[in-house]
Order: C-alpha cells, then sequence, then structure tokens
C-alpha cells in the first residue's frame, strides 16, 4: 500500500470516529436528563431525614434540660405553688432551648405522685413539634408518606417533697 492510500485510509478512519462521537454527546445527555432526578430525590431525602433527625435529637436534649431545670430552687409558700413555679421553669427552659431551630414547639408539665415511688414527685416534660404542619424543608411529594407528623420527647425528674420547699 502506497502512503498516500495509507493516508487516505487514516483520514476516513478518523472522520468515522469523529461521526460516532458526535452522536454519543446525545446519549450522554438524555442519559443525564434520566438519571439526574433521582439522585437529586435520594440526596434531598438523605437531608430531609437528617434534619428530622436533629429536630428529634433536639428536643430530646431540651426535655432533659427542661427536667433538671425542675430542680432548680423555686422560692414559695406552700409545696404545690413550688412545684408549679419548677414546672413553669422546665417548660420554659426546655421551649428556649428549643427555639432556635423548632420555634413552635409546645411544651406541657404534668406533676404527679411518682408511679415507682409514691411519696417522692414527679415532673414529666414533655416537647411536642408538629411536623405536617411546618416542616423543616419542603416535602416532596413521593416523601410524604413516610415522614412523621410530630415529633415528640418526654423527660421525668424526681423530686423529694422534703427537700422542694
Amino acid at each position: 500500500m502506497s502512503v498516500p492510500a495509507k493516508r487516505q485510509a487514516v483520514r476516513s478512519a478518523l472522520r468515522r470516529n469523529s461521526a460516532s462521537r458526535c452522536a454519543q454527546h446525545g446519549a450522554t445527555a438524555v442519559e443525564f436528563a434520566m438519571v439526574f432526578p433521582m439522585f437529586f430525590a435520594i440526596f434531598y431525602a438523605i437531608v430531609t431525614f437528617s434534619l428530622i433527625f436533629v429536630a428529634q435529637q433536639s428536643l430530646t436534649l431540651a426535655t432533659e434540660e427542661g427536667a433538671r431545670a425542675a430542680l432548680s430552687y423555686q422560692p414559695a409558700s406552700s409545696v404545690a405553688a413550688a412545684i408549679t413555679l419548677r414546672a413553669k421553669a422546665a417548660c420554659n427552659t426546655a421551649t428556649n432551648m428549643v427555639a432556635p431551630m423548632i420555634g413552635n414547639a409546645k411544651c406541657t408539665t404534668v406533676p404527679a405522685a411518682c408511679s415507682f415511688d409514691s411519696t417522692m414527685q414527679c415532673i414529666a416534660v414533655t416537647l411536642n413539634y408538629n411536623y405536617a404542619s411546618s416542616p423543616l424543608v419542603p416535602n416532596l411529594p413521593v416523601l410524604g408518606a413516610v415522614l412523621p407528623n410530630s415529633l415528640s420527647s418526654t423527660a421525668t425528674v424526681q423530686l423529694n417533697p422534703i427537700n422542694i420547699l
């Protein structure tokens, strides 16, 4: 084979490769358009569930700190008044701790005799967050079925009535 014939064969082979590469550019765009929504949905689900876990952990920490706040001395004239003031202090502490992330968490306290020792007084601090009405991030339509409607956490503290006043 002569040198010009070899050059001609190489040129025609290069033209064929170039044409097939140009055809691949469109296929890559189509593949990306098909795969990207799935990857985005998975990434969004990971972020959404991570924020839900962070919010739940924040509620748990806030209720624990609220229960600890109920241990603080509150000047009062009777045991019932002192328990009411301690319960109020517990709710204030819990609500203030969770406010930067979850501003509309509802706090409730239930002072009652402890079930395991009736001579002691217990205060249960509960925080509830209605996730369905105010989610931390907008929900994707597919995720709505598996997301929780509400998040809740409860912590209990035991008080000795002798030491309350």
